[in-house]
């Protein structure tokens, strides 16, 4: 009869222990999928404000973003790869003069173009990067060649120039990526800098306090296909005013674009010295990873608290294994918009 009841006990005590267990467990271990694709995008975060966006541009930005994302949940839609879906997603915004990316590039000191690109497979954390090329029309297809056709991860300039050549991939004169609103803005930076550092050394010139606040328009997107596959890519024309070969946190894998299937994907937008500093993109799944926090409680850790007392400004657009997706950062406005397996399209820009 003892032997029962100790052997009574004993179950009681398990069975009791592991409902403890269910009910302290973090609830992101059990969640289930609320979208079987989806896709997030965002085309640059910064000082973007209502009062200075006419009801033209507006419309304009909200098409563009409208058509991209569009584009990419097609072909999530149809079966196809989240590899697939951000070239061709972030191929419509490279291709707009709207953007800080491919035909909107921004310029630099020496009145030139260079972008800067990168692309991750959150299946096999596979990644490719390019950074300052200045003749290649598609530098985020570039990214993705260097992943899958080299040894490599990240090549730069006139090697990766080479490489694309090699690859087939479609060269243009540097002056397709010419546009009088880019070349203008540079021009008006360099005569304020000027005027204000005439008598002075004129270090970091290109850091001056407008540069920092202005809108960055680097494009980005994440995808989650049918699959279970996440993959992250990232674009830009950098930094107005960059000198010396400057590279920003774009093409730099975990810090501008990062994907894990076990946890979510991550690109980034904005000033990219703390982004590269703050290893934002791995920063979040990291977070979610090792801490078991939610992409919500991640990104805004690492956006809102992390990257701003370090005096960073910008944002990223994440999206996790389960299809959740998260829009954060810190500036005033950030081109955004997303849409889930129902096809439900959220499109944003302003701060709310």
């Amino acid at each position: 009869m003892k032997k029962l009841l100790f052997i009574t006990s004993l179950l009681i005590i398990s069975f009791g222990c592991k409902l403890d267990s269910l009910k302290t467990d973090n609830p992101e271990k059990r969640q289930e999928k609320v979208n079987d694709f989806a896709i997030i995008i965002h085309g640059g975060a910064g000082t973007i404000l209502k009062k200075n966006m006419s009801d033209e541009k507006e419309a304009a930005y909200k098409a563009k973003l409208t058509e991209a994302i569009k584009t990419g949940h097609s072909i999530l839609k149809n079966g196809g790869t989240s590899q697939e879906a951000v070239l061709k997603t972030i191929q419509v915004m490279e291709e707009s003069p709207l953007f800080n990316a491919g035909k909107g590039a921004v310029f630099t000191h020496e009145e030139t173009n260079e972008l800067d690109a990168s692309f991750m497979d959150g299946k096999t954390l596979n990644a490719g990067a390019v950074a300052g090329v200045k003749n290649v029309k598609s530098p985020i297809e570039l990214a993705i060649k260097i992943m899958t056709d080299s040894d490599h991860v990240m090549l730069s300039g006139e090697g990766a120039s080479t490489f694309a050549k090699e690859k087939g991939l479609e060269i243009v004169a540097p002056n397709y990526f010419y546009t009088e609103k880019r070349f203008q803005s540079l021009q008006r930076i360099k005569n304020r800098n000027k005027t204000e550092l005439d008598h002075d050394d004129k270090k970091a010139a290109f850091y001056d306090a407008d540069i920092k606040n202005a809108k960055f328009g680097t494009v980005g997107c994440v995808a989650l296909d049918k699959n279970g596959n996440i993959a992250a890519g990232t674009s830009t024309g950098g930094m107005t005013n960059k000198r010396w070969g400057r590279i920003g946190d774009a093409p730099i894998i975990g810090s501008g674009t990062y994907a894990n299937n076990k946890t979510c994907g991550v690109s980034s937008t904005g000033w990219g010295e703390y982004f590269i500093r703050s290893q934002v993109a791995y920063d979040i799944s990291a977070q979610m990873e090792y801490q078991q926090k939610s992409l919500k409680n991640a990104t805004k850790d690492v956006i809102q608290n992390k990257l701003t007392k370090l005096g960073g400004t910008g944002g990223v657009v994440a999206l996790d294994k389960n299809g959740n997706m998260a829009f954060e950062f810190n500036t005033a406005g950030m081109y955004r918009a997303s849409m889930n397996d129902a096809g439900e399209l959220i499109l944003k820009i302003y701060k709310e």
